[in-house]
This record gives structure tokens, sequence and C-alpha cells, in this order.
């Protein structure tokens, strides 16, 4: 692997001082990203709302099945 100039003097500069090694900077520097787009799919495979109201599972079955019902007739 290649860092420009600039990107090895700042990796440099944060290993010394941090007292972290070039090594595990890159290795969080990777995880970054990785964890971000995990956090995603898991927030995506969540998903919820609130109503402000209560109902039975059958009421909210059904009020969710309106709501799909009503953005596709948008379309």
């Amino acid at each position: 692997m290649h860092l420009p100039d600039e990107g090895e003097a700042r990796l440099n500069a944060e290993s010394s001082a941090t007292g972290v090694s070039q090594a595990e900077l890159i290795r969080r520097g990777i995880a970054m990203p990785l964890d971000s787009t995990e956090q995603q799919k898991r927030s995506r495979e969540l998903a919820a709302f609130g109503s402000g109201r209560s109902g039975t599972p059958d009421e909210m079955d059904n009020a969710v099945r309106e709501r799909i019902e009503e953005r596709a007739a948008r379309r």
C-alpha cells in the first residue's frame, strides 16, 4: 500500500503524538467506514415509527398496510 507524501506525514505525526502504531491507526481507519456501514444496515432492519396512538397489533398492521397502499397509489 502506498500513501501520498502528505498522508504519510500525517500518519507519522498522529502516531508520534498518540503513541499508537501506524499499523493500528491504519486498521482503525479501515474499520471506521466498515463499522458505519454495518450500523446503517442494522438500523434499516429495525425501522420503526410512532404514531402517538396505541393500538392492537391488528390495528397497527392495518394502519401500516393502509399507509403503504396510499403511497403506492401516489406513484
